[in-house]
């Protein structure tokens, strides 16, 4: 824990020097003002955002309907359909950052049109679609259908019924997959990079290019709210999560 968490702790620090050398200079915020005037990483920033937004809305609506979609299978068909959602989840960055490059390519030859903030949103709603199946499914196991008929019996109809019920049931799961997909978006570069073309540009490539160049203290001032941004989303999904279990146990 020590070695994972201490270079985390001396860039935090270091965020706060006065000086650009690792010789502490007295406390300053002077990077952190430096860092939200400079133009080319606020407008990074912006980019990061919408994408990850974008992204993590498109794909827990997708990934949702695939979980529900994937729990109406049976035996070896669910499984073999599940198995093949998880794959982006298993596979190296690289891998499908260049296989989206090269689709992305030959779509663009025939359809003329060039790599960027759209390309890179589809590849960004692409890695996180499994992480949102993955998170609804346990769910879905868990869910008893008869709460479903019996809304049905009651009077509603089937889309009052799926969204009282089912997306009721399913909702910490996709609270969690939206989350998590945020966080994956906004941490992103490799495949980032193989799919913004030449224009588009975020954090994480903002960062990338910095360090070509003398590195700024600026650089520890954003990885130390990069960093915070990413543990509220985490401590945020954790209380869910223990919100819903302390729930559980009242109702048992």
């Amino acid at each position: 824990m020590i070695f994972m968490y201490a270079p985390i702790a001396v860039l935090i620090f270091f965020s706060f020097n006065n000086s650009k050398t690792t010789i502490w200079n007295g406390f300053t915020l002077k990077w952190y003002e430096a860092l939200f005037n400079d133009s080319n990483i606020m407008n990074a920033l912006g980019n990061t955002l919408i994408i990850a937004v974008l992204a993590s809305l498109f794909a827990t609506i997708l990934g949702t309907a695939a979980a529900i979609g994937i729990s109406n299978f049976k035996g070896k068909k669910r499984l073999i359909i599940q198995n093949v959602s998880n794959i982006p989840i298993i596979s190296p960055d690289i891998v499908m950052g260049v296989s989206l490059m090269l689709l992305f390519t030959f779509l663009g030859v025939i359809f003329n049109f060039e790599m960027g903030f759209f390309t890179v949103l589809i590849a960004h709603i692409c890695f996180c679609v499994p992480f949102v199946v993955l998170n609804v499914m346990p769910r879905i196991k868990r869910m008893d259908q008869s709460i479903y008929d019996a809304a049905l019996d009651l009077g509603c109809n089937q889309w009052q019924a799926f969204y009282k019920v089912i997306i009721h049931e399913l909702m910490p799961g996709i609270f969690s997959g939206l989350m998590m997909s945020f966080t994956y978006s906004l941490d992103d570069f490799i495949i980032t990079y193989f799919t913004r073309g030449a224009k588009f540009q975020n954090l994480s490539i903002e960062i990338y290019s910095m360090t070509h160049r003398r590195i700024s203290p600026k650089i520890n001032a954003l990885s130390a709210l990069l960093f915070l941004a990413v543990l509220v989303i985490m401590v945020l999904i954790n209380l869910r999560d223990r919100h819903e279990e302390k729930v559980r146990a009242e109702k048992t």
